[in-house]
């Protein structure tokens, strides 16, 4: 019976054991011991989840903001960030490891106020590229290099950075695409990113689609390369750098034991008339992107496809113009020829 000595025993350490919820008032997640939102919860969390948790309240925006947390997400995003080289960059960004991954994760969409390419201005003396690929959602490969960018070959030779030695190739497990079915499957599968990082400056960015934009099989080599790419904004409007793309290229070649080696990675800057920029030109745009605003980071994939469909598109109008410009310069001179021939021919006669 529910008035019996028994019964009331039991509610009595029921309550004690147990809070009860009052339906008068709201419950909060500060009813959760803390132990548990940190070791079973935000641990579980990946990059933009545990952000949008720390804007929730101040003591979520404490808990969510410890570094360890922020590190364990740099380094399951990009494995390449667990290299001492890049960990130590991290350490010394301000708020380290959030800060990193606000500053890479997302898409660089406003580049800081327009600056011809020829003005002088505080230009990264060093640039960190950390790059991993992976396929079928396992890593195939991870690499970190850093290059300096204040050498007069550097300026003024083709912006260019490559991850592999001409000799070099790495072994995957993508099988040899004797069949188109394995090229939709790179197309589907591969994704890569390339995180840019200022370390003297400290800010990073990403300059990949994660997707490939095109995947191509050469029909003699049997070679595939697999392109990523992003826009970036350069420099006047209507200039041929008012839009650069960042083309990464990855190449893979077949081996004896009928898999794919990764044989070049490699980054390239490339303008809307399909010309690639040297070292210079190149370096002050990225100055400019690695400085510009962040995006909210989603649907960032396909927010950088549009940008590569759109620069396409702007680089077929420009080459479709400047074709035009030179029918009509090659029918003038046509003209002028026939003309002067005519004069000159004209004048002999009367003469």
């Amino acid at each position: 019976m529910s008035g019996s000595p028994t019964s009331q025993a039991l509610q009595a350490r029921c309550s004690l054991d147990i809070p009860t919820i009052d339906q008068n008032n709201a419950t909060t997640i500060s009813t959760v011991h803390q132990d548990i939102i940190e070791t079973n919860i935000l641990t579980r969390l990946d990059g933009p989840t545990l952000a949008s948790v720390s804007c929730a309240s101040t003591h979520l925006h404490a808990l969510a903001s410890q570094e360890h947390l922020w590190t364990n997400i740099c380094h399951s995003t990009w494995p390449s960030t667990t290299s001492p080289r890049v960990r130590h960059v991290i350490s010394n960004f301000h708020n380290g490891s959030r800060f990193f991954f606000s500053d890479a994760f997302p898409l660089a969409t406003e580049p800081v106020a327009s600056r011809d390419l020829s003005e002088n201005f505080d230009l990264p003396s060093k640039l960190i590229s950390a790059v991993d690929i992976y396929y079928k959602k396992e890593l195939i490969f991870s690499k970190v290099v850093e290059a300096e960018t204040v050498s007069a070959w550097f300026k003024c030779s083709p912006f260019r950075v490559d991850l592999l030695d001409p000799k070099e190739a790495v072994s995957t497990r993508i099988p040899h695409p004797d069949k188109d079915d394995t090229c939709r499957d790179l197309e589907e599968d591969m994704e890569l990113s390339w995180i840019l990082i200022d370390p003297i400056g400290k800010r990073a960015m990403d300059l990949s689609s994660h997707r490939p934009v095109t995947v191509n099989r050469h029909w003699l080599s049997g070679e595939v390369q697999v392109k990523f790419a992003s826009v970036v904004g350069g420099g006047v409007i209507g200039a041929a750098t008012e839009l650069v793309q960042c083309e990464v290229v990855v190449t893979c070649g077949g081996s004896t034991r009928g898999e794919m080696h990764v044989r070049e990675v490699s980054l390239l800057m490339e303008n809307v008339d399909g010309m690639y920029l040297n070292g210079n030109d190149s370096l002050v745009i990225l100055k400019r992107a690695l400085d510009g605003k962040r995006g909210k980071g989603k649907k960032r994939e396909v927010e950088r496809k549009k940008e590569v469909e759109n620069f396409l598109e702007r680089k077929k109008e420009r080459k479709e113009r400047k074709s035009r410009r030179e029918g009509t310069l090659d029918m003038l001179c046509v003209a002028f020829g026939v003309l002067a021939f005519a004069s000159s021919a004209s004048f002999l006669l009367l003469k």
